[in-house]
């Protein structure tokens, strides 16, 4: 069998035999197993970094530590990847003359004896391919923490009224509101009885002037009580508390971005970025004269999202 030769024209080692070990040192010699410690060391610190800077995030974040732990995760596996790449890729340049098409049989030969060799090698670096693949693996569990960074999970909010048929209406320190506890183009928020914590059920009540038209969207005709109109405090479009009433105008307004909602017209936007009319909260009187919720809001609470009315539930 011809013997395979490299570009330089030095003999190529057949499959299975020490190619990367110096000249005079034998397999069991220790050089190639020496020089796999290196590499697999990074990879261990890469491992430990990742695994450092999840627990780290996980038990609340410190900054520095996080910026320590995400240095070695990163710089040992990218040293580790750099030294497996030197010591135990093949090398270059190779060279092949141009001009012919086809490939002798000498040169198939000395193609197999390199693909076979490769692959040997490649199952020799077990242990560095499973250290690689673990430091990706703590790596990528800590970059998932940051996720908690977002906020809270949206809940509920997004899709289910937080009132319901019969819910009181109370103020911010839990009293239960009577209609006349309001005067004309009095303002007060409320909320749905022991419900205080939740801010998307803040709820702007009104005491409207008798002496201007109000006109109800259709079907909404009897959700007011003795002048009282009740909408949503949560701005349609980013979420601000919409808390200015400008009685003059009977118009709300959301100090963030200036969005503008006609609360004697159903609450629709008249200026700004909403588009979106504010949701109104079906108003009633219960045996002892407190204010109740008739039903929850008439449509999602907040900015909208691509199947909010799909999924909205008002409540009975």
């Amino acid at each position: 069998m011809a013997e395979a030769h490299d570009a330089g024209g030095a003999p190529r080692p057949e499959p299975g035999t020490d190619d990367l070990a110096p000249a005079g040192a034998s397999m069991a010699g220790g050089p190639r197993r020496h020089g796999e410690r290196l590499p697999a060391a990074f990879f261990v610190l890469s491992i430990v970094g990742g695994l450092a800077l999840a627990v780290v995030y996980w038990e609340g974040g410190q900054a520095q530590l996080e910026g320590v732990f995400l240095a070695l995760a990163l710089g040992g596996f990218g040293v580790a990847m750099v030294l497996w790449a030197k010591r135990f890729m093949p090398e270059g340049p190779d060279v092949e003359p141009r001009g012919r098409m086809g490939s002798t049989p000498e040169e198939i030969e000395a193609f197999t004896a390199d693909f076979e060799s490769g692959e040997y090698e490649l199952e020799r670096r077990s242990l560095l391919t499973k250290l690689m693949l673990g430091a990706g693996a703590a790596l990528g569990l800590a970059v998932l923490f940051p996720i908690r960074s977002l906020g809270p999970r949206p809940g509920e909010w997004m899709v289910r009224s937080p009132f319901r048929r019969g819910m009181r209406l109370v103020d911010e320190t839990g009293n239960p509101v009577r209609p006349e506890d309001l005067r004309v183009d009095g303002v007060l928020t409320v909320f749905p009885e022991g419900d205080l914590a939740d801010e998307y059920a803040q709820t702007m009540l009104i005491k409207l002037d008798p002496g201007r038209t109000f006109t109800p969207r259709p079907g909404r005709e009897s959700w007011t009580v003795d002048g009282l109109v009740a909408y949503s405090k949560v701005c349609t479009h980013v979420g601000c508390p919409v808390g200015l009433y400008e009685a003059r105008f009977g118009q709300l307004l959301c100090p963030c971005h200036q969005s503008t909602f006609d609360v004697y017209q159903g609450a629709k936007p008249v200026f700004g970025p909403a588009t979106t009319s504010l949701p109104q909260l079906p108003l009633g009187v219960d045996d002892e004269g407190y204010l109740i919720a008739e039903g929850g809001f008439s449509d999602p609470i907040g900015p909208g999202f691509w199947n909010q009315d799909r999924q909205w539930e008002r409540g009975s």
